[in-house]
């Protein structure tokens, strides 16, 4: 059985690129399988040349690995990796509400999305609604060049692989919205802060921390 239906839309890379997050994010690949691109490319029905460009940004993610003559394989994923990756996470998000607050109207639609994913037991939308209620906060800040880097991270596919290799509870839970929501309506100025500890709360602790 082949991995997904052929790809049949542009542009190539993207849809390959999400493929394979796909298959990382449902187990397809375990951390150290072997990618192989003539194989991936015969079953998506595409050319070696956007398989091989879409690899090349998982790897620039650290989800993938490459050496010459091995080819590319899954990373073996640490708690580190996805500590490093809240942390930056973390200060940028900080960084965003300095430059500019997002609609609370906006935050209120996500957090009702969050909420109706939540009721429905559907992890999946509460990790999507839940970077979007992220992205929101972000976006407000109006620097092109801090949300290219947050969106650079990879927070979608982060998320669901802690969820899946470290079995944390879902990443964006609903509950834990609402004082962020609550922050930024009264105008609070600790927002940021609030902000900074939300994201952090939820990296995988070292071993022998609590939670």
């Amino acid at each position: 059985m082949g991995l997904v239906e052929p790809v049949v839309r542009s542009p190539l890379r993207d849809q390959i690129r999400q493929a394979v997050l796909d298959g990382l994010i449902n187990g397809r690949w375990k951390p150290g399988d072997r990618l192989v691109e003539r194989r991936m490319a015969a079953e998506l029905s595409v050319s070696q040349a956007p398989v091989r460009e879409a690899l090349r940004e998982l790897e620039a993610l650290r989800l993938i690995e490459s050496a010459p003559n091995k080819g590319a394989r899954v990373r073996r994923l640490t708690r580190s990796d996805l500590r490093e990756v809240y942390q930056v996470r973390a200060g940028l998000e900080e960084t965003a509400v300095r430059l500019g607050m997002p609609r609370v109207e906006s935050l209120r639609t996500h957090l009702r999305r969050l909420h109706d994913a939540a009721d429905a037991g559907s992890l999946h939308d509460q990790v999507r609604h839940g970077v979007a209620f992220h992205r929101e906060i972000v976006k407000a800040s109006g620097n092109a060049v801090l949300l290219s880097v947050w969106e650079s991270l990879g927070i979608e596919v982060w998320t669901h692989l802690s969820i899946r290799l470290f079995r944390m509870r879902p990443h964006e839970n609903a509950a834990d919205h609402e004082p962020l929501v609550e922050a930024f309506e009264r105008g609070d100025p600790e927002v940021g802060v609030l902000l900074r500890e939300h994201v952090l709360g939820y990296a995988p602790p070292e071993p022998g921390e609590t939670t």
